[in-house]
């Protein structure tokens, strides 16, 4: 009908009762039919005070970027982003403001409005927001800006992680990790002070150990990549303070500070937080290490210091007590390495005695101490009958003691003095006497002490023939040896199980000795009753 001003005047009425969307987009565009474009930027105030939307504030950008007005479209979604306030951080609204920046050829804006968006609008709510800024980054950016913007989809991720579980180490080590590779120390140690905020709620290790690496990485982080000792003496100096050492404690924290300090050239701090390590929490990896730093700076005083220390902490500990002699031999104090190896034998509970006594008899060989070599065999032996101490006794009193090589000597004078070594005590035909009868007594003892041990005895037989055979011994004496082996025969015997139930038969091989033949007749009788029968099975299966 052309009466423009009575459809304006029905539009107004119905405005006043406050329609949806569709009704003000129907005012808007009547306007627009009619070039009415202040009229219609009029209505989207009023549209604006109404529905308060992100909905709303985008159809007014549009309209201004369709009229051409550029800064009013962007006037439109800075308003929408300040009136709005917490309503108005959506996807939908920074996406459209972007793609509006976009299409304005202003890459810089729209690249400040995604990064913007994506500080501020939950991680779960920006899934599209990601998507859309990595493809614009494709279009526009440069590879710096790409791995950016993938870094922050990823730093994103993380961070939804760790709120869920603050507890997650695995996860702090990740976001760490990603920090470090973009290089901005500041998030680093962001990230790593937020981390090990999270103390574990239980004062047990297992729960411990990968928070204690978090402390670990954040120390190197700030020596290597950051190159501030300051601050990687206080990570440690922290680190230390919250470990509960009544509990439990970690050598690997202490002597990675100590080393931390030795590397900063300072050995007096170094010394200092070993030593309060071994008076707060001592291990045996802290007095090693310590032991070792001293050594090598030639202090064999602190060493001594510290091997007291070590063995009153810990006297069981049967390395402790032969590095200790091992380090006063080294020095030439025999003397006093003897004496250590004594203090070591008396004590009434040992790790390792074997181990300490091997190391006492091979000291006092290197020393050319046949005798006393002899009487530790002696007083080993009160100890213990084990087939393998007598053979190692064997073997001692067969061998020749060694010589010291002189560098100067001619070899002349070395052949010499090796003939006039073997003199005396030293002669083979004396050695192989001296063997003989520890071979004969270690055969009495077992076999008075250990009758029911007969492989024990079988392999001292078998060493001492062979020791016959290399000492080129008589016809009698190999014979007399031979006489003592044993036959080995084929057995049977029940299985029992746990429950005492029997599970059947099982062959198994014994070994019979020529004094239980005698004690033993009816043996014989049964070996002919079963030679019997194998060969009543052969003639029927022929």
């Amino acid at each position: 009908l052309g009466n423009v001003a009575g459809a304006r005047a029905v539009f107004e009425r119905w405005m006043q009762w406050e329609p949806d969307h569709n009704g003000w987009k129907a005012y808007v565009r009547m306007e627009l039919r009619y070039d009415e474009v202040e009229r219609a930027r009029a209505i989207f105030e009023k549209y604006m005070e109404c529905h308060p939307t992100v909905k709303a504030w985008v159809h007014y950008a549009k309209f201004e970027a369709r009229a051409g007005n550029r800064g009013l479209a962007r006037r439109c979604y800075e308003r929408a982003v300040e009136e709005l306030g917490e309503d108005g951080q959506t996807e939908e609204l920074f996406i459209k403001f972007a793609e509006f920046e976009e299409h304005s050829k202003e890459t810089e804006r729209a690249r400040t409005i995604f990064k913007y968006a994506l500080d501020h609008i939950p991680k779960s709510q920006a899934t599209e927001l990601y998507r859309r800024f990595v493809t614009f980054e494709k279009q526009h950016g440069d590879r710096e800006g790409i791995e950016d913007v993938i870094v922050s989809k990823r730093r994103f991720q993380y961070e939804e992680e760790v709120k869920r579980n603050p507890l997650s180490y695995d996860s702090w080590f990740d976001y760490a990790r990603l920090e470090e590779t973009h290089g901005d120390h500041d998030k680093v140690r962001e990230v790593y002070e937020r981390a090990i905020a999270n103390m574990p709620p239980a004062t047990e290790k297992r729960y411990w150990q990968r928070y204690i690496y978090l402390w670990i990485n954040y120390a190197l982080f700030e020596e290597l990549e950051a190159e501030d000792p300051a601050r990687t003496r206080e990570v440690y100096r922290e680190c230390l303070k919250q470990i509960p050492h009544k509990q439990f404690s970690f050598s690997k924290v202490w002597l990675m500070a100590a080393q931390f300090e030795i590397r900063q050239k300072q050995l007096t701090s170094a010394r200092k937080i070993l030593g309060l390590a071994i008076g707060t929490a001592p291990k045996n990896k802290i007095f090693k290490t310590y032991i070792n730093i001293e050594l090598q700076l030639g202090n064999v005083d602190r060493c001594r210091t510290l091997y007291e220390k070590y063995l009153e902490w810990n006297a069981a500990n049967c390395q402790a007590w032969v590095q200790f002699a091992e380090l006063e031999q080294s020095v030439a104090e025999e003397d006093r390495a003897r004496g250590i190896f004594e203090l070591a034998i008396a004590q009434p509970v040992l790790d390792m005695p074997e181990v300490l006594w091997k190391a006492y008899i091979d000291f006092e060989i290197s020393c050319g101490e046949r005798e006393r070599t002899r009487q530790l065999y002696e007083r080993l032996l009160e100890r213990t009958r084990h087939v393998k101490v007598w053979m190692s006794y064997a073997q001692f009193e067969e061998q020749p003691m060694p010589i010291e090589e002189d560098e100067e000597e001619s070899p002349e004078e070395a052949a010499a003095r090796a003939a006039a070594a073997e003199q005396g005590d030293e002669a083979p035909e004396v050695r192989a006497i001296r063997t003989r009868g520890v071979y004969e007594r270690a055969y009495r003892s077992l076999r008075e002490t250990a009758a029911d041990q007969k492989e024990e005895r079988v392999m001292l037989l078998e060493a001492w023939r062979a020791f016959e055979m290399r000492a080129g011994s008589s016809a009698e004496a190999l014979e007399a040896v031979t006489k003592k082996m044993p036959r080995r025969v084929k057995r049977k015997r029940e299985i029992v199980t746990e429950d005492g139930s029997s599970a059947g038969m099982e062959e198994y091989y014994d070994y019979i000795f020529p004094e239980e033949d005698s004690n033993a007749p009816n043996l014989k009788i049964l070996e002919a009753a079963y030679k019997w029968k194998r060969q009543k099975m052969e003639a029927s299966e022929d």
